[in-house]
């Protein structure tokens, strides 16, 4: 069982980063994007007001930047070449300073230096300099979306641990499903779900899983009743009643890799009208599995999709693309979107989630998470789509 990328991939990624920065004409690079020093490096940490940051110089060899109090944890658990700590306790150092005299030490300056960001960014109160403030230097060239484009396409690794997310999403949602009744609350349903499904999951993967993000969840997020009428509601602790349209989310993180499964549910019993927009929701997912091709540009799935809500007189109840790809990120682009020509490719991996929202009475959005291969798709997520199969 595949319960982590393998140090040899990693190697390739940073082989392919350097490939890329030879084509972006690059003698060195410096990174600050969590995600990204992840994907090239397998160290996962927490971005505070503390700087950290991964560079490369220009003989190729991988530097992580960081405070102290994390280089127990990046020697142990990351693929690099140096690791440099900066004593930020007690010190009155800036740790942009002593980034400073490691890129003058391995020769960034008079170079030319690609970049993600000009400087390391936190909500967390930090304040410090940019990078620019800090060398002088040939030139500095944006690399910013570089390594996101390198993610697109997942490696049969990272679409096993995609799977492996998949299949812990659905129990769950399952246990979401056998837990959720008329007057209970949100919370109490949820929490329940969650923790059962979590601690299953923990028994049958042992020791070796490391989830680099949320173990296993189910959620309704504030989509209850007239509430699921908006898209990205929050947690409100609402009590379930009678006839309630519900959506719903599940998922878990494996080595940082996540999936997405929702479903519309009903409390009990349903209307012919909510049938009736779940009926068109369906379809319209129906139509998204269809147009998914590899050769095509991703806007003419939503193009497929918008015609269909127009035949159907609902383009005034939609409210966002019909899907993304997901990976380390819970949204990442490319996107099933009108202005999103990006072509989509085998081993990519998206979710498929057209929504229609009722004010007064509810949402109506399934998302699955579908594999592209040559032909078309292989669906990941695998729970019960049909009206019968999600009343509660």
């Amino acid at each position: 069982m595949l319960l982590a990328i393998p140090k040899n991939e990693f190697q390739q990624r940073q082989e392919r980063f350097i490939e890329s920065l030879n084509e972006n004409k690059c003698e060195s690079a410096v990174l600050f994007a969590v995600t990204d020093i992840f994907y090239l490096t397998g160290f996962h940490f927490h971005p505070t007001e503390r700087p950290i940051g991964l560079f490369v110089d220009p003989q190729h060899k991988f530097h992580l930047f960081l405070p102290e109090l994390e280089r127990e944890h990046a020697e142990e658990y990351s693929v690099i070449d140096f690791v440099h700590s900066y004593k930020e306790y007690p010190g009155t150092t800036h740790p942009m300073e002593s980034l400073k005299e490691l890129l003058l030490e391995y020769q960034f300056e008079n170079k030319t230096v690609g970049y993600d960001s000009i400087g390391y960014g936190s909500s967390m109160g930090y304040r410090g300099s940019s990078i620019d403030q800090l060398i002088n230097v040939k030139a500095f060239v944006s690399l910013k979306g570089m390594i996101e484009e390198m993610r697109f396409v997942k490696s049969d690794n990272e679409i096993e641990l995609i799977k492996e997310s998949c299949r812990w999403g659905n129990l769950a949602h399952r246990l979401l499903q056998k837990y959720t009744k008329a007057g209970l609350s949100e919370i109490e349903i949820t929490s329940k779900a969650s923790m059962e499904a979590t601690m299953a999951m923990i028994e049958t993967l042992g020791q070796d899983y490391k989830p680099h993000g949320s173990t296993a969840f189910a959620i309704f997020r504030g989509q209850i009743g007239p509430e699921s009428a908006f898209p990205h509601a929050v947690t409100q602790n609402i009590i379930l009643s009678k006839g309630d349209t519900l959506v719903t989310g599940a998922a878990a993180s494996v080595f940082g890799y996540t999936s997405e499964l929702e479903r519309v549910m009903f409390v009990d019993e349903y209307t012919k009208e909510q049938e009736r927009y779940f009926n068109h929701m369906y379809e319209a997912q129906e139509v998204a599995f269809s147009a998914i091709k590899p050769g095509i540009p991703y806007s003419a799935v939503e193009e497929e999709v918008q015609k269909y809500f127009k035949e159907n007189g609902l383009t005034e109840l939609t409210r966002h693309h019909t899907g993304h790809n997901i990976g380390l990120l819970g949204h990442e682009a490319p996107f099933f979107d009108l202005g999103d020509h990006t072509e989509i490719k085998p081993g990519m991996v998206v979710t498929v989630e057209p929504g229609i929202y009722v004010q007064g009475l509810g949402g109506f959005r399934h998302s699955d998470t579908v594999l592209v291969t040559e032909n078309g798709i292989e669906m990941l997520t695998y729970y019960p789509r049909d009206l019968a199969s999600l009343i509660c």
